[in-house]
């Protein structure tokens, strides 16, 4: 093996390279990981664009991924080189209320690979063993790839505890609104209703779970919703698409006492009407992120066949390529879902 390895480099927006850097040596903790694909989130593309608030440059991105393991450190008993494998990004502090309390997701001084501290778009990452987890055989490099967005949502279905037999709404139907779509429905949400503006995305949705579609660029979404529901509207709220239009849509024709989840990072502060919200005793909750457990349900949940990867991958990229992906991706919004970055494009 080389003692060396490309790595993607932001140097400022819109302005990515690489560099050649030393392959790491695991530690006696650590396992090193041969990164086989990398996915492009809209974080990813806030950061690319500059408008991300909290990632500084220069930046090594990628935080979701898929690898194999190459090298296991000499304390490491529970993994083996071989291995497929993804790597939870989140790195914390362990010592403060949330991580002494099992939210380490909300860790006072949290930081996440590829955004305020170095991510996996490398050739190779050592990666301390506790931050890895197996994926099955069967499972290809792409759809472990996806395991992160997926356990992003499987984290926001279940902020909502009364979610068996719920209804539920989804606005935005990028590829985190469609994979909700689905862990809604996995996890036993009756019926799902998804918005977006885009017919090729509502189409899509449509075909991935979504009981009902509608396009809120030319349909009336407060009579959609009655259509749908009935007089009693939905029980539970997902903002997926970080607008304040589909934010004050949600507010405004919620059912008294119902809930808001707030999944979409917004890039930017809201206005939002309070009045109504506190009029209506809405519940506005949030979601950040995922933990372990999360992992283990998403990748369940593939494998049981409750959720379809494959239909959200539009594009694939050579590593060398990693802007066009990101050019593609600004130039093609409306019919891209899942982009993703081939680090070894070798056999899946």
């Amino acid at each position: 093996m080389n003692k060396t390895m490309l790595q993607q480099y932001m140097t400022a927006p819109r302005e990515i390279t690489f560099r050649t850097v030393p392959i790491p040596e695991p530690g006696p903790d650590q396992v090193l990981v041969k990164i086989r694909k990398i996915g492009v989130c809209g974080s990813d593309i806030h950061v690319y664009h500059g408008t991300h608030p909290y990632t500084p440059y220069p930046v090594t991105q990628g935080h979701e991924v898929s690898g194999e393991i190459v090298k296991v450190g000499e304390s490491v008993q529970d993994l083996r080189p071989g291995q497929r494998v993804t790597v939870e990004p989140q790195v914390v502090c362990g010592h403060c209320y949330p991580c002494r309390h099992g939210k380490y997701n909300l860790c006072e001084k949290l930081k996440v690979m590829g955004f305020q501290t170095t991510g996996m778009a490398s050739e190779y990452f050592a990666a301390d063993a506790f931050r890895v987890t197996p994926l099955p055989d069967d499972m290809t490099y792409a759809e472990g790839a996806m395991i992160e967005p997926l356990a992003v949502t499987v984290h926001a279905a279940k902020r909502f505890p009364a979610l068996r037999g719920a209804r539920a709404v989804v606005l935005g139907c990028g590829p985190i609104g469609i994979l909700l779509i689905q862990s809604l429905k996995a996890l036993g949400a009756e019926q799902v209703l998804a918005t977006d503006i885009s017919d090729t995305r509502l189409a899509l949705a449509g075909t991935l779970r979504a009981d009902f579609t509608v396009n809120t660029g030319r349909e009336d979404y407060a009579a959609a919703l009655e259509e749908a529901f009935g007089p009693d509207k939905a029980d539970v709220v997902y903002e997926c698409a970080g607008s304040e239009t589909t934010m004050d849509q949600a507010i405004q024709n919620a059912r008294k006492g119902s809930t808001i989840i707030l999944v979409a990072v917004f890039g930017r502060k809201a206005a939002v009407d309070l009045a109504k919200l506190n009029d209506s005793e809405l519940d506005l909750n949030t979601s950040m992120m995922y933990r372990h457990e999360d992992y283990v349900e998403a990748i369940r949940l593939v494998q049981e066949g409750k959720v379809q990867l494959k239909p959200l991958q539009s594009q694939a990229f050579p590593f060398s390529e990693y802007q066009k992906a990101y050019e593609y991706i600004d130039n093609n919004r409306e019919s891209t879902m899942k982009v993703l970055i081939e680090v070894d494009p070798s056999e899946e």
